[in-house]
């Protein structure tokens, strides 16, 4: 091994605590009695993983970790569960598949036996396929009771149950209702552990968890968490094989460059993600993507010659408690130019719009919103703004949702960086509208407001569909 070369041993990325002590070496000594043996990189990991504070307790009381698929980021979690189980600890580990807990029970209980433990002797198995069980027999009063329980994850599963390591395998699947019914379990524990691990999410990945996890901690926002990662920082070359060694600490051990070389395919950025872990911001599940947004963006608002007509849109939210506004203006070279003005609580009232529509040079208002656009629009008349505003029905909603999609692909639209406009677009899916195939849109990102979007969209349809003014030719 000594003349072979092996990937990056150290995270590209991590945050760990500060430590003196640890169980880490225990638990490298214990696994390295099977057939398998930690490899550099993991023992350092399991080492930041299991160490402890002067009380004894663990100083990381969470986890996280991302890896690239194939490099036994997983066999971590086996050596901690080892541990856990020879040790007094009651665990619960979970995954997104059946077949994922399932293999990690086998894993488990071929690595006991390997280490020289006999079954219904040391150990006690139930073998029920997706309700695995493995109980310590051995030990007596110094380290009985240790069991692991494996399950794969639901809305209600582990509710009523108490453990003292809760283990989210395949972290990327990991949701917000699984999270609420799991989170609990560990907390009459005195010394609780909750590890997550798993690779960055693709586009079909459904958790969230896992993602807002790694931002909070990487951005000193949790207290008593660790991090590490494997991964590039941008879209990078999957043909470059200095980046497969950087993002994959396994290779040139138990995963080799020809095994990398037949994977790749033609999805460049789901090769970015699986194999030199990428982590992209922005939602893969969106309706429009970042860089879709992105490649209609120009440097600044533009500098426009004369007088051309503004449009608005005004859209309050249903939910949040929120009304949006938004302009759009179409440029000489036929583009439409879209920003968001203002985004605020109802609660603030409408002054700060109706001051705004006063600009002589407004041709259009259109507003949404069965809370609040009557209001408005009485308001407007009281204060008897000249143009006069238009409440769409729902079908010139829908022509307005799909306007706007079909102009923004075809590179009619540009927009300034605007980020809270770039947040809401590049996380939004399509909802049903009606029941003749009409969508509109909704969040799919905690805090995105949506009704940002919705106001650019009303602002957008104003625009490209009001009539322009024939030239008028005097004759004499």
């Amino acid at each position: 091994m000594s003349d072979t070369r092996v990937g990056r041993q150290t995270p590209t990325n991590a945050v760990v605590l500060p430590y003196e002590d640890t169980k880490g070496g225990e638990a490298v000594l214990l696994y390295n009695q099977s057939k398998r043996k930690v490899l550099p990189w993991q023992e350092a990991m399991i080492y930041d993983i299991m160490a402890t504070n002067e009380d004894g307790h663990w100083t990381h009381i969470k986890f996280g970790w991302s890896i690239p698929r194939r490099n036994g980021k997983s066999e971590l979690l086996i050596i901690r569960a080892i541990w856990a189980l020879t040790h007094g600890e009651r665990v619960l580990y979970t995954a997104h598949l059946v077949s994922t807990s399932h293999n990690a029970w086998e894993k488990i209980s071929d690595r006991l036996s390997e280490m020289g433990f006999v079954e219904n002797d040391d150990f006690k198995n139930t073998k029920q396929r997706g309700a695995e069980v493995i109980e310590w027999l051995k030990g007596g009063d110094t380290f009985g009771g240790g069991v692991i329980n494996f399950r794969t994850r639901t809305v209600k599963g582990g509710l009523g149950e108490g453990y003292d390591l809760l283990i989210i395998d395949e972290a990327q699947e990991y949701t917000s209702d699984q999270e609420s019914a799991l989170k609990y379990v560990v907390t009459d524990s005195k010394n609780p552990q909750t590890l997550m691990c798993g690779t960055p999410p693709t586009a079909v990945s459904a958790g969230t968890v896992f993602k807002k996890y790694r931002q909070r901690v990487i951005s000193g926002q949790s207290s008593g968490n660790g991090w590490a990662e494997w991964g590039v920082p941008k879209m990078s070359d999957t043909r470059d094989r200095n980046l497969w060694y950087e993002t994959n600490p396994s290779l040139g051990y138990i995963l080799s460059e020809r095994t990398i070389a037949d994977e790749l395919g033609d999805d460049e950025i789901d090769d970015n993600i699986q194999r030199l872990g990428l982590w992209i911001l922005s939602n893969l599940k969106s309706a429009i993507s970042r860089s879709e947004w992105q490649s209609c963006q120009i440097g600044s608002r533009p500098e426009l010659d004369g007088t051309p007509a503004i449009f608005i849109g005004v859209k309050y939210s249903k939910t949040s408690g929120n009304v949006s506004a938004a302009a759009a203006v179409r440029l000489p070279d036929g583009r439409i130019f879209v920003e968001a003005l203002d985004c605020r609580s109802t609660r603030d009232g409408n002054s700060w719009m109706i001051a705004y529509f006063r600009n002589p040079h407004i041709e259009g208002i259109a507003i949404d919103g069965a809370n609040g656009a009557s209001i408005l629009a009485s308001e407007m008349q009281d204060a008897d703004i000249d143009c006069k505003p238009l409440l769409p029905k729902v079908s010139e909603i829908i022509e307005a949702n799909s306007l706007f999609e079909k102009e923004l692909f075809a590179g009619n639209i540009c927009h300034a960086d605007q980020p809270a406009l770039e947040q809401i677009v590049t996380n939004c899916e399509h909802r049903a509208i009606g029941s003749g195939g009409g969508f509109g849109y909704s969040s799919i990102l905690e805090g995105a407001e949506v009704a940002i979007l919705d106001a650019v969209l009303l602002a957008h349809w104003l625009c490209a569909t009001a009539k322009e003014e024939e030239p008028q030719y005097v004759s004499y």
